[in-house]
């Protein structure tokens, strides 16, 4: 699997509010930007739309530590998203039998490396699900 360059940094904070604030500017940029459901356009898959529907939820579902470990690498894997060719990891869903999951993988500007999660049902959309580190 190629890794994708990010410009991108992690997001900054020493606690969670900080970074939690930094990632959701982040994404009320992407949000104001349309009036209906959040999402950006994915150079892997000729610019088809990747929307955010399950990003916050699957977020909350883990405890404040990991969100926090999460929600540093959101930038990078917006950018990864909207600029990488690279082809992504692709397996079933593991509880949804009509779903695939991509994962594509990426570097920060630091050096870090990170994966993120794409989701595909089989009406072809395309969900972010979340970022992690490696």
């Amino acid at each position: 699997m190629n890794i994708y360059q990010t410009k991108a940094k992690k997001l900054p904070g020493s606690n969670y509010q900080e970074v939690y604030a930094a990632a959701r500017r982040c994404y009320n940029e992407i949000k104001k930007k349309t009036k209906r459901r959040p999402y950006i356009r994915a150079s892997y898959w000729q610019k088809e739309k990747v929307f955010f529907d399950y990003c916050w939820p699957h977020l909350a579902q883990k405890p404040p530590r990991e969100r926090m470990r999460r929600l540093r690498y959101l930038a990078a894997a917006i950018e990864l998203l909207q600029k990488s060719r690279y082809a992504p990891a692709t397996k079933p869903h593991a509880s949804d039998h009509t779903a695939v999951v991509h994962r594509f993988a990426g570097k920060t500007k630091e050096g870090d490396i990170f994966y993120v999660q794409v989701k595909e049902d089989k009406k072809s959309q395309k969900y972010f699900m979340s970022c992690f580190p490696h």
